[in-house]
């Protein structure tokens, strides 16, 4: 990875505009979250937009963390490494957001492995953090840890049975969209090319 300088014109401005997405107590919230989630030894990072990267960087903590949503024996990441080599690191990553896609994470939702390691963009990280911790509230199997009024609940589905009769009475109803012809009419008009009597 070569290191980049510093980004001018119009590239500079769209950096500011992401980088304003980050939400420094949104950090706070997912640093506890994921601490309290893994159960582990894992030291609290200091506050800021940088220290939050680096702590989830080598990807260490993500897979910890998909793995605590497991039940034990069932965790998607066999095997988490602390390699310092740049491919591994992201590759840990990677890891991370298959499992987290197959978890019930939204493709939408999931940020881009380079977001993470380069610090691009933080801000879609902790989106898709917080996409994690809806699901896992969601599905309330047991393995989420923490507060359940930290996240969103998602909605679940609720189908509606209909019998043939009401289907067949809906056919019969005009809906508003297509308009109301409640009080039209055509009184006081002639019809085209006739001339207009004066008297």
């Amino acid at each position: 990875m070569a290191n980049r300088g510093p980004s001018y014109g119009l590239s500079r401005e769209v950096q500011e505009k992401i980088e304003q997405k980050y939400d420094a107590d949104l950090e706070n919230k997912l640093v506890d979250w994921i601490i309290l989630q893994c159960a582990e030894d894992i030291e609290h990072p200091p506050p800021g937009r940088a220290h939050f990267q680096q702590w989830l960087m080598d990807g260490t903590v993500l897979c910890k963390l998909i793995n605590s949503l497991y039940p034990p024996g069932q965790e998607p990441v066999a095997k988490i490494s602390e390699s310092k080599m740049a491919f591994k690191q992201m590759e840990q990553i990677s890891q991370f957001l298959k499992a987290a896609e197959i978890y019930g994470v939204r493709t939408t939702d999931i940020f881009q492995t380079v977001d993470l390691w380069e610090g691009k963009d933080m801000a879609s990280v902790q989106r898709t953090l917080m996409a994690l911790g809806s699901v896992a509230v969601t599905k309330d199997d047991g393995c989420y840890r923490g507060e359940p009024s930290w996240f969103h609940r998602k909605a679940q589905q609720n189908r509606r049975g209909f019998s043939e009769e009401q289907l067949r009475q809906g056919q019969n109803v005009i809906g508003l969209q297509m308009g109301s012809n409640k009080g039209a009419s055509q009184a006081g008009m002639t019809g085209y090319g006739m001339p207009r009597q004066i008297m």
